[in-house]
């Protein structure tokens, strides 16, 4: 097992060197407007995990899919040349989800922030149900009756 600290490390070198590649190298028309997000690589430095976002319809990203999976052993060859690694660890694209889901939020938030308006809006002319003064105070011939 390795170090954690140096896989990471690893890890940002490897989301570094598939960024330029994508940016320079690799010059295959399906592929869209890529970002490489992260790279994760497992304790024992065999895999790797490239996470990427892309911008565009349904059919472009996959498009991008197809490109970066074609192209996975050119990057792969690259990262071992640059890294300098006895062993060059395989890469995996993963489209990374954080803007659906970072939408889906803003989504449920904007539905809290409507739902908590009608409330108070609801609330702005209602009056209590009981008494005004819910916390009885004792009576003062309760008070005196139990001396």
């Amino acid at each position: 097992m390795v170090d954690a600290a140096r896989a990471r490390k690893l890890a940002d070198r490897i989301q570094r060197i598939v960024a330029e590649m994508l940016e320079r190298r690799i010059k295959d028309p399906r592929l869209g407007f890529v970002t490489v997000t992260d790279a994760r690589l497992t304790n024992d430095l065999r895999d790797a995990t490239v996470f990427y976002t892309v911008f565009g319809t349904d059919e472009e990203k996959a498009g991008t899919a197809a490109a970066l999976e074609s192209a996975k052993g050119v990057i792969r060859s690259e990262v071992g040349r640059q890294t300098g690694l006895r062993h060059t660890p395989s890469l995996t694209f993963e489209a990374d989800e954080v803007q659906a889901n970072a939408q889906h939020i803003e989504d449920l938030l904007a539905q809290a922030r409507q739902s908590d308006a009608e409330v108070a809006r609801a609330a702005a002319g209602a009056s209590p149900a009981g008494d005004a003064d819910p916390y009885k105070a004792p009576r003062e011939d309760e008070a005196e009756s139990a001396e």
